[in-house]
């Protein structure tokens, strides 16, 4: 895993990624916070690098600027066209935050319909607060290991290994590892 400095360092060049996206177009910050619909506060501790940047953040950047959110992440376009092939553990990490780990499985896949992460869940506190997320489209989540507890528009659903769960990813979700286990699923944005 990586260290909090490799984390941050990370953070600063996908910040200065969004800013120049930003710039490029001639928006002012203003804008694109409505346009992403965050306040501008929130836009401009993302974009200053001072704060995780949630990967459903990324994606309505990627999707606003027509670029894959693999160069967001990575700064490099994805240039494969026929397969792409991710050995374990080898995915592009995106740590955004502590309690969740995402790593992109078919990061250098050009013109990608979906995008596929295997997500890992690590246990808190029971009494932690549940972080949400919300993003365009669909997503298809399929437990691997671990008992993974999903928040979705006011509901709580248990899933475990086998178990999937197809929703509308703009609805405001959350997950919790349970049993004080890691839980880990494959996720499918759409």
């Amino acid at each position: 895993m990586k260290g909090v400095v490799g984390m941050q360092e990370e953070i600063k060049l996908v910040s200065a990624r969004i800013r120049d996206l930003r710039e490029i177009a001639g928006l002012s910050v203003e804008e694109l916070a409505a346009q992403l619909e965050v306040p501008v506060e929130v836009y401009q501790s993302y974009e200053g690098g001072n704060t995780d940047i949630p990967v459903g953040f990324l994606m309505k950047v990627a999707q606003r600027f027509g670029v894959a959110l693999t160069t967001l992440m990575t700064g490099e376009e994805p240039r494969l066209h026929t397969y792409a092939l991710t050995r374990k553990d080898k995915g592009v990490s995106v740590e955004r935050r502590k309690d969740y780990k995402y790593q992109s499985l078919a990061y250098n896949f050009i013109n990608k319909k979906a995008e596929p992460f295997l997500v890992t869940v690590e246990p808190e506190a029971p009494d932690a607060p549940v972080h949400y997320n919300s993003h365009p489209g669909q997503e298809f989540n399929y437990v691997l290991e671990g008992e993974l507890k999903i928040f979705l528009d006011g509901k709580e659903l248990i899933l475990s290994p086998g178990d999937s769960l197809f929703f509308d990813s703009s609805v405001r979700h959350g997950m919790k590892a349970l049993n004080g286990k890691t839980a880990k699923f494959l996720a499918i944005i759409l």
